[in-house]
């Protein structure tokens, strides 16, 4: 019997049982279980439903994943890109999932820029920091998101069209069978899996008990690369993010920190020129948000002109708006070259 018979095996059985397994149980369960279970079936189950495995000793199986120290017996996979997408660099953006329009914005800029450069990012599909981070990235590239359930859900249900729209040009991947339902203690399982795909991990926002944490501390204990977005101080979302830079993360405060980190080099910049009346706009909400309102007032025109302005600044990617704030979006480097 094949070696990776015996991983979809243990895999299946996983998922029937409700168990978190990684090698082969020796139990009489599993042993019935095993009489019964035809591979070449399950198989073309699989292939009928768009979806396939791939066995931890499979050569196609991710090498990043299968270094840490609990890999998981093999990933059921959604999608039509090659597995060679995860031996790509891989960068994890992960975080609250009631973040503030802040962490969204810092989100979908990390994940639109880091595509750009060739990064592959990596996400749970959760709401929050997540999805952000995931259409951030499918504006400029490929994204991969890594469920807590079996791999042909989207879950949670509001995300459905983010699903399919990362599987059209990505991979959905999960250590669970079809027709699992997702439970609290997956979600932690599954983070393992996000910070083992990943070169490092990137933390926007993020409470003191959060998973997001959880995938911080799992990357660190296999030595990868962990950084943390500053945030405010009075924030709750803040706590978890400013507690990794106290331990010694690095800081996040542009995505050319990131790609220093990892040794990418940036997409082009590619600045669209603005005259005179748009610059004025975007430094009126260059320091702080503001409304429509408050810009006009700073610059003494009208609040249609001002809402004009701001609306285009947005479609050109310059600035970010929510619950009628705007806010200049997240730049290149700001700090002074090394």
């Amino acid at each position: 019997m094949s070696a990776s018979l015996t991983e979809l095996e243990i895999a299946v059985f996983a998922g029937e049982t409700g168990t978190h397994l990684l090698d082969e149980p020796r139990s009489p369960r599993f042993g019935r279980f095993r009489a019964r279970f035809d591979e070449a079936a399950y198989r073309r189950e699989l292939e009928a439903g768009g979806l396939r495995f791939v066995a931890r000793s499979e050569p196609a199986f991710p090498g990043r994943l299968r270094a840490i120290h609990d890999p998981p017996p093999g990933l059921f996979v959604r999608g039509e890109q090659e597995l060679a997408l995860l031996e790509r660099p891989c960068v994890a953006v992960v975080g609250a999932r009631s973040c503030s329009p802040y962490g969204t914005a810092v989100a979908l800029a990390f994940g639109r820029e880091l595509a750009a450069a060739g990064v592959v990012v990596v996400s749970g599909l959760a709401r929050g920091v997540d999805a952000a981070a995931h259409r951030g990235a499918l504006d400029a590239g490929q994204t991969v998101a890594v469920l807590g359930c079996g791999v042909d859900r989207d879950y949670p249900r509001a995300h459905a069209t983010l699903a399919s729209a990362v599987a059209g040009s990505g991979l959905i991947v999960s250590e669970y069978p079809p027709g699992v339902e997702p439970a609290p203690w997956r979600f932690p399982a599954r983070n393992r899996i996000v910070a083992g795909l990943s070169v490092a991990t990137v933390v926007v926002e993020a409470r003191e008990r959060s998973g997001a944490l959880i995938t911080a501390d799992l990357a660190l204990e296999e030595g990868r690369e962990v950084l943390a977005v500053p945030g405010e101080i009075t924030s709750h979302l803040s706590r978890g993010t400013n507690a990794l830079l106290r331990l010694g993360a690095t800081p996040a405060t542009c995505v050319e920190d990131v790609l220093d980190a990892i040794g990418v080099e940036p997409a082009p910049e590619e600045r669209p020129a603005l005259g005179e009346r748009l610059e004025a706009v975007r430094a009126a909400v260059a320091d702080a948000p503001a409304t429509a309102d408050e810009v006009a007032r700073a610059l003494g025109v009208g609040s249609g002109e001002a809402a004009a302005a701001l609306a285009e600044l947005e479609l050109l990617g310059l600035v970010s708006s929510s619950e009628g704030l705007y806010r200049s979006a997240v730049g290149r480097r700001t700090r002074p070259s090394a």
